[in-house]
């Protein structure tokens, strides 16, 4: 057995020395090289420096009579540097005029360079190497001479001896060192160590009592490497889930087999159920968000626990004496956690830092942000609060958190300094602006710092993660790996992804009305003619929608072709929002003016060619808006997403209707079948409009179906599923490597 060992140890040593001594030998000279070519650049920096400091005075002597006195003097007092072995000064026609006494006499005014290969700047003396450099000397335009400086090399010459012994002693230490640790992984038991290992791989070594046992040695490292497979597994199935039709079942089972038994908690502004004071008494009111809509799923699934601003009318008198209720009211599965908000908080927080600073930074729509101090205390009080929230609610050391969108920039920072083996999974919602325009931010780097806290930071599309890389690079010091997307900060890695976020996609049920009966409903409801075409806008009453912009391709789509008079109409479903801000007050009057305007030029009798309905509408009215619509327009100035667009696909199940859509929306890098505008371009924008209510059927039926199917495949679950999926790997690794450190340390002690 010992002789085995000494064998088995001699076939990995002799190679590995072999190795470092041919690696050895490559590195030295290279090495030397490097040095010296830094020497030899830090040289010319010191002459070029030198020569200019002389340049002055050196001018005024040689225009004085007693410059043969006054520019030794000079050069000598130049010489009191160390490393400055000699100067020389040559006149304009050549002649060597000035020298001091140790300037070779054969390195005369031109001194040639050598030519074995080394910098030119070195020359060799009897006396050793020297670097010799000359720079020209002015005096109001008028060329003087030229000034030689030589630097004494022999210092170089002794710190690459000194470099190549250290080179040499830390490769003989590095084989050392590599040599010890083989030779002890030789003594373990390496034939019986890899056939377990193979029988774990081909599955024949397992936990049923049927199957062979697995051998001491490698029992610690079993589950480890079980679990890589697992990982690797579940990789593989993540590349490929665009083969499988994701619904809430699936992301159910996702989070049975992925992350059973782990924690998750929810953080965001808006609540997923409210209760609200009526004539009827309070009842629970559900709003119309895509995040809900996504978010619900995972936390019906896992029983978890959502933090959210308490902000019904009712909400206070609904939860138990640590602010929880649970829901859904019908049949509760997971717990509401309300946080409650001062008016004061709410509009600095929200309507102020929120939603007056970084809002309208990150569309950069041309209107300028706010940033206040005290909205920014606000920002920060709040965000501590919600994060005290999470922690409270925490039940373990290491939960999965999903923070929702820009209201929460700080709140990853501030819970992962508490829980620090928390997976914290953080979505932007909105686009990220380039670093120049999210520089205008005062409190930048505190943002950015905040997001940092994050395991993995989501954005829509890869634009924006690039931006935030970009903007990460230019503001902080971390450590960014480009090609896998990851940021290293205070210790800890961000992974930074895109995940394009969807809706849920529904299938069309029998009691849903018709499309036909939609567009008769309609129409009658406006007083239009049956075959009247129509056009729809749902939006938020912002300025980043391009209302104003969509309102005038329709008034020039009307100047360009008359014939449309009368027989099309657009409607614009337009819900308030941030009606306190003055900015959205000065917006909503300027589109009010607009459609005014439009509306007294093209109307006859009842006919209007724009109807502005500024009210809120559920789901399912604005649904039949879209299954009576020819056109659905968005016309966003800049868009993270723009869920409207895959809405009207959704509502389209007999496969027509156009979709005009800005080219600013995230949705636009996916529905490449929409007729893609600059909403900017005016005339591009009612000249897309034009061919979409007079697109043919078939051509219609085509475009739809094509991104019909994508928006199915690519639904709001597999949104979810996708970083929940990224979530479990992550921890699936972090555990792995926890116990191969554990393991490691067991060893160790016994080694030692």
């Amino acid at each position: 057995m010992p002789s085995r060992l000494i064998r088995l140890s001699l076939r990995f040593v002799l190679p590995l020395a072999l190795a470092l001594g041919l690696t050895a030998y490559a590195v030295v000279p290279l090495v030397e090289n490097l040095t010296l070519r830094w020497f030899v650049r830090d040289l010319d920096a010191r002459s070029q420096s030198l020569s200019n400091a002389l340049q002055d005075p050196l001018g005024e002597y040689l225009a004085t009579q007693n410059a043969d006195r006054r520019i030794p003097q000079l050069f000598d007092r130049a010489l009191r540097d160390e490393r400055l072995y000699a100067i020389a000064f040559c006149d304009p026609v050549g002649k060597l005029t000035y020298k001091t006494n140790a300037y070779p006499a054969s390195l005369g005014c031109a001194p040639a360079p050598e030519s074995n290969g080394k910098p030119e700047a070195l020359i060799q003396l009897p006396k050793g190497p020297v670097h010799v450099s000359s720079n020209p000397v002015e005096r109001d335009g008028q060329y003087l001479g030229k000034l030689v400086l030589v630097h004494d090399m022999s210092f170089i010459e002794r710190r690459s001896e000194d470099t190549r012994k250290y080179v040499l002693m830390l490769f003989g230490v590095l084989a050392v060192v590599v040599s010890l640790i083989t030779v002890l992984v030789a003594h373990l038991s390496w034939r019986d160590w890899i056939s377990s290992v193979k029988g774990i791989l081909r599955g024949e070594i397992g936990p049923r009592p049927q199957q062979q046992s697995t051998p001491p040695e490698v029992r610690p490292l079993e589950g480890d490497l079980r679990a890589l497979l697992h990982d690797l597994s579940m990789e593989r199935r993540s590349r490929d889930d665009t083969a499988y039709q994701w619904t809430p079942e699936k992301l159910r089972t996702l989070l049975h087999e992925e992350l059973a038994g782990d924690e998750v908690l929810v953080v965001s502004n808006r609540e997923p159920y409210s209760h609200a004071r009526t004539p009827r008494g309070i009842e629970v009111q559900r709003p119309a968000s895509g995040l809900v809509t996504a978010v619900e799923p995972v936390m019906r699934a896992c029983s978890g626990t959502w933090v959210a601003h308490g902000s019904g009318s009712a909400d206070r008198e609904t939860v138990d004496a640590s602010d929880r209720v649970p829901v859904p009211p019908s049949n509760p599965a997971y717990t509401l956690r309300r946080v409650w908000l001062t008016k004061e908080e709410e509009a600095g927080y929200y309507y102020g830092f929120a939603n007056e600073g970084l809002w309208p930074l990150c569309h950069i729509a041309h209107v300028r942000p706010v940033f206040r101090s005290s909205d920014w205390e606000k920002y920060e009080l709040v965000n501590q609060r919600f994060a005290d929230a999470v922690i409270r609610e925490a039940r373990t050391d290491d939960p999965v958190v999903l923070v929702q969108d820009y209201h929460f920039a700080l709140l990853p920072r501030m819970v992962r300094d508490v829980l620090p083996k928390a997976t914290i999974i953080t979505f932007w919602h909105i686009p990220w602006p380039n670093p120049e325009s999210f520089g205008i931010c005062p409190w930048r780097e505190e943002i950015l710092e905040g997001l940092l806290g994050s395991t993995i930071l989501g954005f829509h599309t890869q634009f924006h993660c690039k931006n935030f890389l970009e903007t990460v690079d230019r503001y902080l010091e971390t450590r960014i790996e480009y090609e896998t997307s990851t940021i290293s900060y205070g210790g800890k890695l961000t992974q930074v992804e895109h995940y394009p976020i969807s809706i849920a996609w529904r299938e069309p049920q029998p009691e849903d009305p018709s499309v036909a009966e939609c567009r008769d409903a309609i129409r009658r409801e406006h007083g239009l003619p049956d075959n009247h075409l129509l056009a729809i806008g749902v939006d938020r009453l912002d300025y980043t929608k391009g209302i104003l912009e969509r309102f005038q391709a329709v008034e020039r789509m009307l100047e360009m072709h008359p014939s449309l008079v009368g027989k099309f109409t657009m409607i614009q479903i337009a819900a308030p929002t941030r009606s306190s801000l003055d900015e959205y007050q000065n917006f909503e009057a300027r589109v009010r003016a607009l459609v005014q305007r439009v509306n007294t030029r093209f109307s006859s009798g009842n006919y209007q060619p724009i109807i502005l309905k500024a009210e809120h509408h559920d789901a399912e009215q604005v649904n039949r808006y879209y299954r009576a619509a020819d056109v659905c327009v968005v016309t966003s100035l800049h868009d993270g997403m723009n869920l409207v667009a895959k809405e009207f696909i959704a509502a389209r199940d007999d496969d027509r209707g156009v979709l005009v859509l800005s080219q600013f929306t995230g949705a636009a890098r996916e529905l490449h079948e929409a007729l893609v505008v600059n909403p900017y371009h005016i005339e591009q924008s009612a000249e897309a409009l034009y061919r979409a209510v007079t697109m043919p059927e078939i051509e219609q039926c085509e475009r739809m179906r094509s991104m019909r199917a994508l928006v199915k495949d690519f639904n709001i679950y597999r949104w979810a599923g996708r970083m929940l999926l990224d979530a479990a790997r992550v921890r699936q690794r972090e555990r792995i490597l926890a116990k191969i450190r554990q393991h490691s340390r067991k060893s160790l002690r016994r080694v030692v």
